[in-house]
């Protein structure tokens, strides 16, 4: 059996040790390792006849389903990078996206016929469609041509080989930019596969197993769920995004699945804490909790984890361009008063460092910035060498060293054998609800608005999703702006449209004449 170096090897892997063995289950049906990878071969080979090459990007505008994780594999099977696309973004965004990667092959399903001439519309040159469920009728939408599910069907499930190294593109995960526009992180097979066989070793998953898969394709989090199953040769079941943010339906999926592996972010488990009726010792099938992308509430947690004796917590931490790079095992719950959990040190084969506001190395116990080093770390922004290079640095510690090291943006402090602790951005990025949200970009769909003379968008701390975004602006007199939640819907994903709009005279300002976010801010709170 060949050696996994590219991500779509442990399908084939699986395939051939338990092809009988369930792969990948959704609200709907269930798919054999087996028959997950003659679906994706299948997909491959269409994917071939219609011109897609080694390099090139292949958008997924899919509904959660096997369907879609077929569609991945598929994609990957064909020497191409997969562009996962939210479904519940605007066109307009997600048109942006497939312009800005090049994007000229979709793989869609039925349900998002209306919104391809949507896109297409708005810029994106997208050559060919390829439909995996029934339902399609057109052979052409705009520009691009149809492929129906039956195509795929008759499709060879053995496409030729392509010459794909773990150093090519794997996907592109697009996150928001501070800039107005999202930006797309690179990331490699030998990215991916350093982080998921790191995982399925340090958490000993096996095909016995049971993994959740709760966060989006197009978050980062999905590449444990999907890859590390497939890894180990476990079982994934998609959590329904209609269900995902209902605690009592989390808790009745966990149990009904009998889920070994759970893999979120905080704020769904803080939830499911206060309003899912848990009792010392519930969903008995877990082992292991895994969270990740944003910072869990102490006393939650510490409910949470005297709720389940069973099971082993850990925190785990990274940017999507490094992925995971540290970790934190909790030994045992915290007492509610303390502070955040730590984030832990660096995993397997990734050096991480603190480096202080003179571009020296931190002592253990100061403050600085964190650095990553090693194979988990992003190939660049696409399309962006400007922003790439920002990040991408020769090491301020070791010159000599002949690779990059990645710039976090976030301010830790050491400290000692509990590795680091995690104290904020050093730039005006925030995480809500595990989602990255430069809230530079809610500024810039907010000004967009015809009646709006000037903004600002602020960050109000929450022990339930992190972060609550709050917006001051101030508009032109007697002109209506109670349009600007719907304004902001059609320009940015719902995670990102703020909760209240404030509107004031004119925004508060500094002595330099920058605007006072820190009174707004202040404000926000009261």
């Amino acid at each position: 059996m060949r050696e996994a170096y590219l991500i779509h090897h442990f399908l084939e892997r699986s395939a051939e040790s338990g092809p009988d063995h369930l792969a990948v289950e959704d609200d709907e049906r269930g798919i054999s390792y087996s028959s997950l990878h003659d679906r994706a071969g299948r997909i491959a080979t269409v994917l071939a006849d219609c011109g897609v090459r080694p390099g090139d990007r292949v958008g997924i505008f899919m509904t959660k389903s096997v369907e879609a994780v077929a569609a991945i594999y598929g994609t990957l099977r064909a020497g191409a990078a997969y562009v996962p696309l939210d479904p519940s973004a605007p066109p307009k965004r997600i048109a942006f996206m497939a312009r800005d990667c090049g994007i000229r092959h979709l793989i869609s399903d039925s349900q998002k016929q209306p919104l391809w001439d949507q896109l297409i519309s708005a810029g994106a040159s997208i050559d060919h469609v390829m439909v995996l469920d029934a339902g399609a009728t057109d052979e052409r939408v705009a520009s691009a041509l149809v492929h129906p599910s039956p195509e795929v069907d008759q499709a060879s499930a053995e496409p030729h080989p392509v010459g794909t190294i773990e150093d090519d593109l794997a996907f592109i995960l697009y996150t928001s930019g501070s800039t107005g526009d999202p930006k797309g992180v690179m990331l490699s097979h030998g990215n991916c596969r350093c982080f998921v066989k790191w995982a399925v070793d340090e958490f000993a998953v096996t095909p016995t197993d049971r993994l959740s898969s709760h966060a989006p394709f197009h978050f980062d989090l999905s590449t444990f769920d999907l890859f590390g199953a497939a890894a180990a040769g476990a079982s994934v079941a998609l959590v329904p995004p209609k269900l995902s943010v209902f605690p009592n339906d989390v808790r009745r999926f966990i149990e009904q699945r009998e889920i070994t592996v759970w893999y979120s972010v905080p704020s769904i488990l803080t939830l499911m804490t206060e309003h899912a009726g848990l009792e010392r010792g519930a969903m008995p099938s877990l082992r292991t909790i895994l969270f990740a992308g944003e910072v869990f509430p102490t006393k939650y947690l510490s409910r949470l984890m005297s709720l389940l004796p069973h099971v082993e917590f850990a925190n785990l931490y990274g940017p999507t361009e490094t992925n995971v790079c540290t970790w934190y095992r909790v030994p045992h719950p915290p007492n509610e008063s303390d502070p955040p959990i730590p984030i832990g040190g660096p995993i397997s084969n990734v050096e991480t460092f603190v480096v202080d506001d003179e571009g020296l190395e931190a002592r253990t116990g100061a403050v600085g910035e964190l650095y990553v080093r090693g194979p988990t770390v992003m190939k660049g922004y696409w399309g962006d060498p400007e922003r790439t290079a920002q990040k991408l640095t020769p090491s301020p510690i070791d010159r000599h060293l002949g690779d990059l090291v990645y710039r976090t943006g976030d301010l830790v402090q050491e400290m000692g054998d509990k590795g680091y602790r995690f104290l904020g951005r050093s730039d005006n990025q925030i995480k809500s609800r595990g989602y990255r949200i430069e809230l530079g970009e809610v500024e810039g769909v907010v000004a967009q608005h015809p009646s709006v003379i000037e903004c600002a968008v602020v960050a109000v701390p929450d022990e339930l999703i992190s972060n609550r975004i709050v917006c001051f602006l101030a508009s032109r007199e007697g002109e209506d702006i109670d349009d600007l939640p719907r304004h902001c819907a059609l320009g940015m994903p719902r995670y990102m449209v703020p909760e209240r709009f404030i509107r004031l005279d004119a925004l508060p300002k500094t002595s330099t004449g920058k605007v006072d976010r820190q009174a707004l801010v202040a404000r926000a709170r009261s």
